[in-house]
């Protein structure tokens, strides 16, 4: 059972934009650290950050709506996580801090509250004044915010890993805001790549590029790209592999080992065959996993490429053209 953002942030399901913001406004000053001193805050904390980021972004609802939890993070093959072929895999950064910041412009708002009482309440009501103060504040530090251009990293995938799905941990190194002032952070993102993802295939984790006072994080986006391989090349879900022959072995017939994506060798017999330089044969279900339905494969194509010699001795020549029409 996944998390319910709903419930953590305590709204309807069809609550709009207003009311997600005001709910992670009250919660987020209710438990946020630096005041409220509960074993628990740390994590009601993180929480109601996470269930912001997701409920106060179009499409991160609608494929939450839709599949859960687990869809929204890559989990349901076929899922709204899929869009024209552009996979989308939502990764909580893990820094409620950073989301409180992005949110009123400042990891510490309380600082604004100078000469008051440390102690004060941070559940804000409707008539409170300080919601007014926090509306008016927020409002004009992000008036001319602008989110900086997405950070695009090509990610080089083998055709084996392609065939299985794997997770890959990428390092980051970013500028983070702490207590107002910038610092570097190094970050590990989780990227599960799926059985099949075809090269193209974009991963996109939201406002994890450097943080600032009067700008929003760019997006990190990683790009699928296939690694090249040492026998085959891709074309869509099959691959294509060329089993190099000679001119005798073309003429009078061969068994030909061809190598499989997941180990192993496959015996093509062509004896007693004549293999012309078009030929192709097709092995089924021996290329790679359809996206959506992994339980599907494409096929292993194979092709030849025939070598000729170079020169032949008279005799020779002789000989072939009495037996060749």
């Amino acid at each position: 059972m996944g998390k319910d953002y709903y419930r953590i942030l305590g709204i309807p399901k069809d609550a709009n934009d207003d009311e997600i913001k005001k709910a992670y406004r009250k919660l987020a000053l209710k438990y946020h650290p630096d005041k409220n001193k509960s074993p628990e805050a740390e994590e009601r904390f993180k929480e109601v950050a996470e269930a912001y980021e997701v409920l106060s972004d179009k499409k991160k609802r609608d494929i939450y709506d839709s599949d859960g939890e687990e869809g929204l993070k890559g989990g349901i093959p076929g899922g709204r996580g899929t869009f024209n072929g552009e996979s989308f895999s939502y990764t909580y950064h893990g820094d409620p801090r950073a989301t409180f910041a992005q949110f009123f412009g400042n990891t510490n708002p309380f600082q604004d509250f100078l000469g008051m009482d440390d102690s004060f309440d941070c559940e804000i009501h409707a008539d409170d004044p300080f919601e007014t103060f926090f509306n008016m504040s927020r409002s004009n530090r992000n008036l001319h915010k602008k989110q900086d251009p997405p950070i695009e990293h090509d990610l080089y995938i083998s055709l084996e890993d392609i065939l299985t799905g794997c997770t890959k941990n990428m390092k980051i190194t970013r500028k983070i805001v702490v207590n107002g002032r910038l610092e570097r952070e190094d970050k590990i993102l989780s990227i599960v790549v799926k059985p099949g993802w075809k090269a193209g295939t974009k991963v996109t984790f939201p406002r994890e590029g450097d943080q600032g006072t009067n700008r929003i994080p760019a997006d990190v986006v990683f790009i699928i790209r296939d690694k090249q391989h040492e026998w085959f090349r891709r074309e869509g879900n099959d691959i294509k592999y060329t089993a190099k022959i000679t001119l005798n072995e073309a003429l009078c017939g061969c068994v030909i080992q061809v190598p499989i994506l997941n180990g192993g060798n496959l015996s093509l017999d062509y004896m007693g065959e004549i293999i012309a330089p078009d030929t192709v044969k097709r092995v089924t279900n021996q290329g790679l996993p359809y996206p959506k339905e992994p339980s599907r494969r494409g096929d292993l194509v194979v092709s030849f490429d025939i070598k000729f010699p170079d020169r032949l001795q008279n005799k020779s020549k002789q000989i072939i053209a009495s037996v060749l029409p």
